[in-house]
């Protein structure tokens, strides 16, 4: 797994979290950084798609704790990761 694969996997992993503790901000400051991470590395590798969700899914990060949002980061990096795992089988 590359280094991006590992932030969406990551990020997901912090996302799933939140379902237990909704309102922790150390959590969402640290999918906020990730988010950060995945936004320079997939622009490092041309991947025009995903700073698009990336964008999405920093506006969710930053809205009031819900299970609503919390469901929006999860399916979020759920999307990231799959588009990585796409173009690393080479169908993107």
């Amino acid at each position: 797994m590359d280094s991006l694969g590992q932030l969406c996997a990551d990020g997901k992993q912090a996302a799933e979290y939140l379902w237990q503790v909704p309102k922790d901000a150390e959590v969402r400051k640290k999918i906020l950084d990730i988010l950060s991470q995945i936004a320079t590395e997939s622009v490092k590798q041309g991947r025009k798609e995903m700073p698009r969700i990336v964008e999405e899914l920093r506006i969710a990060a930053q809205a009031s704790p819900s299970p609503q949002q919390v469901e929006l980061l999860v399916d979020g990096f759920d999307r990231l990761t799959k588009l990585w795992q796409a173009a690393k089988s080479g169908l993107v």
